[in-house]
């Protein structure tokens, strides 16, 4: 779990309320999206605080970039506003007397820096707030004010950008408004992000490596796919477990309005993206839409069948049993009946054709 990772962040606390202890010890990688999960009482925004400096733990260790910003067994703390890192909090707090122009000159004037006008610029065009910069806030969706505070923790140039549940104060509208412009800034800006949800949908939309958090503790860290499909975790049971496919569109058939895909082990029929070939995307896959078959259908109106071999299987609840596979290098999760298990006498290394009734795309 906390392998050394190349040119990673590095975050050891502990730290004790009383009634909550926070005991984190991981290694997060220094680009993409890295999401801290749990539910509320985990400790995913007290350790985003840690980080940020905003609480100070007793005993701790946190280096970004080869710089350490604590280490408590040498008395080093940097305080916050020494930290190169932006914040965005649930609330977007933009100033109310300001228009969105000078908000997002507020930050610079307070560090006393100026702005890398090409930098800016991309900034402002991947939020899509150019049109936005006379209002004042009362004239913005709840949607475009949390969009100008990222841009406003942006344009200081951080090292890292901390996020700490910007959407949940939105409706599921607006949410969907600024999902696409946190995917486009994973893959256009070079800043790692450290952004705590406990939202499942957000997981699968916007993380590259996964941090599960429970009762103050690291339960599982890792890759997206990976950390999604292990058994031992509680989101491989829950109903909307599903696992994440990193693709790209290789073909468009619009005589059948479909587009094909491409992923690391083979190719997906989905319905007409309209994007380019080329275009990266994810699929996400429900287990709840996966069906096991011991042999290829001659004859089936479902278009994705791939072949699969079981890794491991898992007892879940009411005589449901939770299969991992793996389509070519990819994992994958089933949820099939106990009885289907027996009946097909599935076993970890058995080979068989798996059947994905439907996908969503994500991005």
């Amino acid at each position: 779990m906390n392998a050394e990772i190349t040119s990673s962040i590095t975050a050891r606390f502990k730290l004790d309320y009383g009634n909550f202890q926070l005991s984190v010890n991981v290694n997060l990688p220094n680009s993409g999206i890295s999401v801290l999960f749990g539910h509320s009482g985990s400790g995913k925004t007290t350790l985003l605080r840690c980080i940020a400096g905003l609480q100070k733990a007793e005993n701790g260790f946190l280096k970004i970039n080869g710089n350490i910003w604590q280490d408590s067994d040498n008395n080093i703390f940097l305080p916050t506003h020494k930290r190169p890192l932006g914040y965005v909090f649930q609330e977007a707090n933009l100033f109310s007397h300001l228009t969105v122009q000078n908000n997002l000159n507020f930050g610079l004037k307070r560090i006393n820096a100026k702005s890398n006008t090409e930098k800016y610029q991309q900034i402002l065009s991947l939020l899509g707030i150019e049109h936005l910069l006379d209002r004042m806030p009362e004239r913005l969706s709840g949607g475009e004010k949390q969009r100008v505070a990222i841009a406003r923790a942006l344009v200081l140039n951080p090292e890292v950008l901390l996020m700490d549940e910007p959407l949940a104060s939105l409706d599921f509208k607006r949410k969907q408004e600024i999902l696409p412009f946190l995917s486009r800034l994973n893959r256009e800006l070079n800043i790692p992000v450290l952004y705590v949800t406990h939202s499942q949908q957000e997981v699968a939309q916007l993380a590259d490596f996964l941090v599960v958090l429970e009762a103050g503790k690291v339960q599982a860290a890792g890759q997206l796919s990976q950390t999604l499909s292990r058994l031992d975790l509680p989101l491989s049971q829950e109903k909307e477990a599903s696992t994440v496919w990193n693709a790209s569109i290789i073909e468009h058939e619009a005589e059948f309005h479909l587009t094909r895909v491409l992923f690391e082990g083979g190719s997906l029929n989905l319905p007409t993206i309209n994007a380019k070939t080329g275009t990266p995307l994810r699929v996400q896959i429900y287990a709840r839409d996966v069906s096991i078959v011991l042999e290829r259908p001659k004859a089936t109106s479902i278009l994705n069948v791939l072949p699969a071999t079981i890794t491991a299987i898992a007892e879940g609840e009411s005589g449901q049993n939770i299969v991992r596979l793996e389509v070519g290098s990819q994992p994958l999760l089933a949820h099939i009946t106990r009885k289907s298990v027996v009946v097909l006498n599935l076993k970890i290394g058995t080979a068989v054709f798996v059947q994905i009734k439907g996908t969503s795309i994500l991005n």
